[in-house]
């Protein structure tokens, strides 16, 4: 895979929670993953995991604030 996408362990690492986390996130729709087209495997773009981030830091900014 290119170095845009991310596995589920790496964004598990990323965000501090567990692979199991990540996919029912996914089930839930909190943080949807795509599939890779030959393993079908989850896997996240960067630029969504990189705004998922600024997104729970923005909410930490207003309940913090």
């Amino acid at each position: 895979m290119e170095n845009h996408f991310l596995t589920v362990n790496q964004v598990a690492k990323i965000l501090g929670v567990t692979p199991l986390t990540l996919r029912n996130w996914d089930r839930a729709g909190k943080l949807k993953a795509s599939r890779n087209p030959i393993n079908n495997y989850r896997v996240y773009k960067r630029n969504q995991i990189d705004f998922f981030l600024r997104k729970i830091e923005g909410k930490r900014k207003i309940h913090l604030g």
